[in-house]
């Protein structure tokens, strides 16, 4: 009975994509050995023939595996589905691949990896159809769109401060009326891939309104600030209608300037490449995502990353894009008191409030529309009371706006 009480959190297709997952990754393993083999043998003057050849055959034996392992469970999956898995939505299999995405979902959506998210904006824990709005949906014109950040999805932004629920969405329906909708993402993805998906979906919904969309208010955590920031400048740029319902927004922990770490991640990569020893193991450094190395310095457009090596080191020389016009801009910072150097432990404080040495680059948040929340961490600005208080503070239509 003790078993069969822990229902496992993947499925058969979830197998069948793993261990398609799993061949590439030996693979590239096999690679790494027959690099660092290459390498030592070329230091030392030796011809590293006979290493390739066992290395070619390791790798044509690992495809072979690879193939028949998803031969055999391709036959099974109806019998293994029908057993009786785990929910589609459950929050455990849904945050491991919402991780699993944002550390190489790009290359999953490359090579057809059913593990891939794809972009969607749902409400009470469906995808939206955007030709068949739910019509107590359609009969509440104030819409909260809230969207998660890095290596996350939209079920983590229902938590517990101190042992007691937690959900901002919630409490703003509660006060101030808005219909919660969420946005769910493949954080793997370029910024800018995702703002351009993001924008399609809300000119669907927005459409799907007929007129009756009253405003449009967003609060976004970490990267989901920056796909919002993208998603309006591409909107923009192709005339589509949602951002004139485009009230609000507001950002929690956003990296407008890049975050530190990941900046150091990749001179880190770059120092590997500097000894014939270990410069085989910057292919592990080249599995991290589109998404993770976009938010070096904070890319919101393709011109930001089109055309040069994401891995190669350059300069900040992202295009200068400024706050939505015509749109009441917040931000909040977190601070924890052991890290003040990185913030909220992920994200500086001038970070997050848009702050750069650079005036062409500061963004300009007025007087009255910037917070740092003491002794509060980058996760914990998705269940602070402090952060709930400051929202409804900041969207009440009397008190709010920039």
């Amino acid at each position: 009975m003790e078993m069969e009480s822990r229902s496992p959190h993947l499925q058969a297709s979830d197998l069948r994509a793993v261990a398609q997952l799993a061949t590439q990754a030996t693979t590239s393993v096999v690679n790494l050995a027959d690099g660092v083999h290459r390498s030592v043998l070329r230091t030392l003057g030796l011809p590293g023939s006979l290493t390739g050849l066992i290395y070619r055959a390791a790798r044509s034996i690992t495809l072979l595996v690879g193939e028949g392992t998803d031969h055999v469970l391709g036959a099974l999956q109806p019998l293994l589905e029908s057993a009786g898995r785990a929910p589609a939505g459950s929050p455990q299999r849904e945050a491991i691949l919402a991780a699993l995405n944002g550390v190489m979902g790009d290359h999953l959506a490359a090579v057809g990896n059913s593990l891939a998210t794809s972009m969607s904006l749902r409400y009470q824990g469906r995808s939206l159809d955007g030709a068949a709005l739910p019509s107590e949906l359609k009969a509440r014109g104030k819409v909260l769109l809230l969207i998660h950040g890095l290596c996350m999805n939209d079920l983590q932004w229902q938590g517990r401060h101190q042992g007691q629920p937690a959900h901002h969405g919630l409490a703003l329906a509660s006060s101030h009326g808005y219909v919660p909708v969420y946005a769910r993402y493949n954080s793997g993805l370029h910024i800018s891939q995702n703002g351009r998906l993001l924008s399609e979906q809300l000119e669907v919904l927005a459409k799907s309104y007929a007129g009756d969309l009253e405003e449009v208010s967003v609060v976004a955590h970490s990267m989901g600030g920056l796909v919002i920031r993208s998603a309006v400048h591409y909107a923009q740029q192709s005339g589509m209608q949602w951002p004139q319902r485009l009230k609000s927004i507001v950002f929690l922990g956003t990296p407008h300037h890049g975050a530190p770490l990941e900046r150091a991640g990749n001179w880190f990569h770059q120092l590997l490449g500097r000894t014939p020893y270990t410069a085989p193991f910057t292919q592990l450094g080249r599995l991290r995502s589109a998404g993770i190395t976009d938010v070096r310095y904070g890319n919101l457009v393709d011109e930001d990353w089109q055309g040069h090596d994401r891995f190669h080191p350059r300069p900040d020389e992202r295009q200068a894009l400024a706050l939505p016009t015509g749109v009441a801009c917040y931000s909040i910072a977190g601070m924890m008191r052991s890290h003040r150097g990185l913030g909220d432990g992920l994200v500086p404080p001038d970070s997050a409030l848009g702050l750069h040495p650079d005036p062409q680059r500061s963004l300009s948040f007025p007087e009255g529309t910037k917070v740092v929340l003491e002794r509060t961490n980058h996760m914990q600005l998705l269940t602070s009371p402090e952060v709930t208080r400051q929202l409804q503070l900041w969207l009440t239509p009397s008190g709010g706006g920039a």
